[in-house]
């Protein structure tokens, strides 16, 4: 019988393991979350306002009602420890309206979030090569020689 070993964890930059590391939960799907907007837009007869223009304009109304969230704080550590529960709870509803109309909108526009992003993510390796850019927030184009 092979002798297995379990592969060493990753350890981060703050010294902590991988697994370790915030992770969302695996349901729902992006998918699951666009038939549930779908299925509440239809009950609702909203198609004839959910053009793609409109969901922009709500999506960036969404996004700037979470920067408002965190107008005036300065800095703000992960996890967000100095926050009150109302307030996590209140950035939780703003970052969710933001997902929903980015997902609706993408289903509008006919565009495979999920496969735009694994699209997106191989280009930007190409552009930000880790061995190029490892700890500097310069943009790729002054990393070309």
């Amino acid at each position: 019988m092979a002798k297995t070993t379990e592969p060493s964890p990753t350890i981060l930059e703050n010294g902590q393991p991988e697994e370790q590391r915030f992770t969302f939960s695996q349901h729902p799907t992006l998918e699951d979350i666009r038939k549930m907007q779908a299925h509440f837009t239809d009950e609702r007869d909203w198609n004839q306002f959910h053009q793609p223009r409109n969901l922009l304009l709500a999506l960036v109304g969404e996004v700037g009602e979470v920067a408002e969230l965190f107008q005036w704080k300065g800095e703000v550590a992960e996890g967000l420890p100095d926050w009150s529960g109302k307030e996590k709870e209140q950035l939780s509803h703003e970052l969710s309206d933001v997902l929903i109309y980015l997902v609706e909108l993408a289903e509008k526009c006919h565009v495979d979030l999920p496969q735009a992003v694994l699209d997106k993510m191989a280009l930007n390796r190409q552009k930000y090569p880790a061995n190029k850019v490892q700890g500097s927030a310069k943009k790729y184009t002054e990393y070309q020689e």
